[in-house]
């Protein structure tokens, strides 16, 4: 396991960004493919949350933890996703 340190917050919110790249709402949710690769990133960031230790988590009161580990045990059931909020998880979503 690695340790808790290398869980920096740029990189958790780094990787979905990257996936999507310059698409809009409309193409994200039309690709299944980049939809897929995004949602296996948010399972491994959350499995990968739900091993860091309660004492590192309280370090970091501004991340939403149990928000985190909680999407990755709901996001295993893939057919029922709702893709729009993954959209906005991750982190590309623009507010007019």
């Amino acid at each position: 396991m690695r340790p808790e340190h290398l869980y920096p917050d740029r990189h958790r919110r780094r990787a979905p960004p990257l996936i999507v790249g310059m698409v809009d709402a409309d193409a994200f949710l039309a690709d299944e493919l980049r939809q897929s690769a995004v949602l296996q990133k948010l399972i491994v960031i959350g499995e990968a949350a739900s091993h860091l230790s309660g004492e590192f988590c309280a370090s970091h009161p501004d991340t939403p933890w149990s928000d985190i580990v909680g999407f990755r045990n709901i996001a295993d059931a893939y057919f029922s996703v709702m893709w729009d909020i993954v959209w906005i998880l991750t982190g590309c979503a623009r507010t007019a």
